[in-house]
């Protein structure tokens, strides 16, 4: 999400699905989509069947996805910003770039301040002692007339974004390639020679991932790399291009929609800082500014209207242009609040509860020991689910004194997804409203009707014992006909938004107004549900292709709703060249027929004549007015850079003495704990995780079917490791790293296989994440499941954008049990 926002401007899968089927060109990175996401797998293959599209799959397992690509590349975990850098290194040495869509599309041109540098691993601005950066240095040189971004769009200054990049990914050779990802290099130029063809206007490239490049501590630069190398090739905004990343759950990507982050309000806007005594202040340091004379900066021109449009709708009649909107209600937290945050405040004994809703701490955190000792030091703890967790069940479980543990636990009993109604959102921003399958079983109760409940409670409370800084609390609306029980259907309308003076609902969040007049609980999803009705509801799709297809690129505009206003591909102004002709018209995104925008929903004013010299840039959520090769919104660097894991068999080639990510948070050291990262030495083999296509997390060890299907926990080891240690298939082993162990059976196999790295062979073990002590595998287990939490094994570290742990490379030992 951040990374792709740092690109683009929005942090979204940037096509669909079915827009796959478009693609000349697919490179997979850090997914397996034939077995993680086996029905939206159907697009590659049409892809490739009826188009002749290459597949070209890097992953360090070979799986279903590979067996059907065309060329699989073993990579070694969290090496892809090498892979990609070379990627680029070759499409920019060759001149293969997209030379018409660079130039005007992207900040090529933008000239950057002449302080800026780069050495031994380090940009310019770091600060050793606090492990971050001043990013002073990382901005574009200006106008003194104007405040706008100098440009030179010869390209030739040397202090060009286009001139440093390509110094910067000059490193990148094919043996330096090789040497850090363990590709051999005869494989990697074959995919650079296909890379380099995509650059063509009449060809298209779209790159693929997921968690297996997010679960990193450089996860957000593993992204990054290839959203730059998408730029060059002006793949992005066009019909089969695209950065698409594949969400997990089928609501992940509306859980981040809606703010189920720490550090965002609905809709991406940024939560208030300290210090931010009003609007103006909260505007002025959150909304991008406009750097450019063509750029329309949507999002910073229009960003106080969606503000104040959330905060109308969360206190209505309380918000109001006397009290900044009730500006001062929204809480300016002055720390990181992630999930490892909790939870390491929670082992500092400053967390006094947590409500668990619909996850499990005790099996998704990293370094679950840990994590499970957070648990024990809480006063109380809430889990609200289906079913019983590891976190539910963490006091008596395997090798725990219950009566050591002091956490009050309270199992409350939610509905699963298939009791009740309402909407899923897809990777692709698609939300589509789905029906009740079951009533709600025994006692238990949907989770919004629970969170409504104890709030009403606890405002009560408050009205009748008072408290400090009530008004929040009692201004809130819950303006449901149940306010105890409000319907998804509402809450849905709610979040639409409406305007207060015609009393109906917003049709386009360009309508919202920062006067007051108007709701939105998420700006992004105006236009959802309208006066006429729910249009996450629509269903006209491939019962009549030609009427509801009437492109023929698969957008199918009455099939539900997707964000922002039902546009299917976004940044599709990018599409169409200066002149708003496609690129290729056998795929247009949209194209300007003379009076307007036809094709998909226009990410752009729909009757914007290209050829007025004030015409919009296509990116339009960027100051810039275009997308960023070069981005100073991250904060490990504004051009994707290979770091080795915190823990990693080899030193960084590149830049041995800066091996890791200088600026990852290391939760352990901040707070003066033992380091519990382990060291080659004595854990000499690199490890990672993934799912399995019977299992959902961990929720279907409930389930007996899918229990038949994958009964056991296991590990996947290389032929060669498991030989070389007399291990066979359905042996015990342990495989243990600095915080823990989990002792399963093995599976030996040749989808793993020794790399060479740094001139070292190295191995990579496979471990499904899927048990854990709960459920019915560890029920008809005599340990009961007690070293089988994969989580055990990894450590406790975050990505320092976003705090994401690193749970796709760490280093382990094995050993025959």
């Amino acid at each position: 999400m951040v990374s792709l926002a740092a690109t683009f401007g929005r942090g979204a899968m940037t096509n669909h699905w079915r827009d796959i089927k478009n693609s000349d060109l697919i490179l997979i990175n850090g997914a397996n989509p034939a077995e993680a996401h086996p029905v939206g797998f159907q697009w590659f293959m049409r892809a490739k069947l009826d188009r002749g599209a290459k597949i070209i799959h890097a992953d360090p397992r070979f799986t279903r996805t590979s067996a059907v690509s065309d060329m699989y590349l073993r990579i070694r975990t969290g090496s892809d910003v090498a892979y990609f850098g070379g990627l680029i290194n070759y499409v920019l040495q060759n001149n293969l770039f997209h030379d018409e869509y660079v130039r005007n599309y992207t900040n090529a041109s933008f000239i950057v301040n002449k302080n800026f540098a780069f050495n031994d691993g380090l940009f310019s601005g770091y600060n050793p002692d606090k492990r971050s950066y001043n990013i002073a240095s990382w901005s574009y040189e200006t106008d003194p007339n104007t405040g706008f971004a100098m440009r030179d769009k010869t390209l030739a200054d040397s202090q060009t974004v286009f001139q440093l990049m390509k110094k910067h990914y000059s490193r990148y050779t094919p043996d330096v390639v090789s040497s850090i990802t363990g590709i051999p290099v005869d494989d990697f130029n074959k995919v650079a020679q296909l890379v380099g063809e995509m650059g063509k206007p009449d060809k298209v490239m779209t790159i693929v991932y997921a968690v297996g490049l997010t679960h990193h501590t450089t996860g957000g630069q593993l992204i990054r790399s290839g959203a730059v190398l998408q730029l060059l090739l002006g793949n992005m905004g066009r019909p089969g291009g695209g950065m698409n990343a594949e969400r997990g759950h089928a609501n992940i990507q509306g859980n981040t929609d809606h703010a189920i982050s720490w550090e965002i309000l609905p809709g991406y806007l940024k939560i208030p800082a300290p210090g931010q005594k009003n609007l103006d202040d909260y505007v002025a340091q959150s909304a991008p500014k406009k750097s450019d004379h063509n750029s329309w900066n949507f999002f910073g021109t229009n960003y106080r209207k969606f503000m104040v449009s959330i905060l109308k709708t969360w206190y209505g009649a309380a918000a109001t242009k006397d009290n900044e909107f009730a500006f001062d209600f929204v809480p300016k937290p002055a720390s990181n609040a992630s999930w490892m945050t909790i939870y390491d405040q929670a082992l500092k004994g400053k967390m006094e509860g947590v409500i668990l809703s619909g996850m499990t701490a005790a099996s998704i955190g990293p370094d679950s020991n840990q994590v499970r000792q957070a648990l024990g030091n809480l006063k109380w703890l809430v889990v609200m689910d289906a079913l019983p967790t590891t976190s539910s069940e963490f006091w008596h479980a395997p090798g725990v004194d219950a009566s050591s543990v002091k956490t009050e636990v309270f199992m409350v009993p939610t509905t699963h997804w298939i009791e009740k109604d309402g909407s899923f959102v897809n990777s692709g921003r698609w939300s589509q409203w789905k029906e009740q399958v079951l009533p709600p079983q025994g006692q238990s109760r949907h989770d919004h009707w629970i969170l409504a409940d104890i709030f009403q409670r606890v405002k009560k409370l408050y009205q009748s014992q008072g408290g400090k800084f009530v008004d929040p609390v009692m201004a809130l609306t819950m303006g449901y006909a149940d306010p105890i029980k409000p319907t998804l259907d509402e809450i849905a309308k709610e979040i639409n938004g409406q305007d207060l003076t015609a009393k109906k609902q917003m049709t386009s969040f360009a309508l919202l107004r920062d006067d007051g007049t108007t709701t939105a609980g998420d700006w992004i999803y105006t236009g959802s549900y309208l006066d006429s009705g729910n249009l996450m509801k629509r269903r006209s799709g491939i019962s009549d292709p030609k009427t509801n297809d009437p492109t023929g690129m698969g957008f199918y505009p009455q099939w539900s709703w997707s964000w922002p206003l039902n546009r299917r591909v976004m940044y599709n102004r990018a599409s169409a060249d200066l002149d708003g002709k496609p690129w290729d018209p056998t795929r247009p995104g949209i194209q300007w027929n003379g009076t307007k925008w036809v094709g998909d929903v226009p990410d752009y004013p729909p009757t914007m004549d290209p050829h007025d010299p004030n015409a919009w840039l296509p990116f339009i959520m960027n100051g810039e007015g275009v997308g960023r090769l070069f981005s100073n919104t991250m904060v490990d660097g504004p051009f994707p850079e290979h770091y080795e894991p915190i823990e990693s068999p080899v030193q960084n080639p590149l830049h041995p003495t800066n091996s890791a990510s200088p600026v990852a948070f290391l939760y352990d050291k901040a707070v003066g704990r033992p380091d519990r990262f382990g060291t080659a030495s004595e854990f000499p083999y690199i490890a990672t995780s993934y799912r399995l296509t019977e299992h959902e997390h961990y929720v279907t060890q409930h389930v007996p079917h899918l229990v038949q299907l994958q009964p056991k926990p296991f590990v996947e080891i290389p032929y060669e490791l498991a030989s070389s240690k007399g291990i066979k298939t359905g042996d015990q082993v342990r495989v243990s790293s600095k915080r823990g162990k989990v002792e399963v059976l093995a599976m030996v196999t040749k989808r793993l296989g020794p790399m060479t790295v740094a001139g070292q062979k190295v191995y990579q073990i496979g471990i499904p994440i899927h048990w854990g002590y709960v459920g019915l595998a560890a029920d008809s287990d005599p340990s009961k499941g007690r070293f089988w939490l994969a989580n055990a094994l990894t450590p406790f570290v975050g990505d320092a954008n976003a705090r994401t742990p690193e749970f796709k490379s760490f280093l382990v030992n094995l050993e025959k049990m």
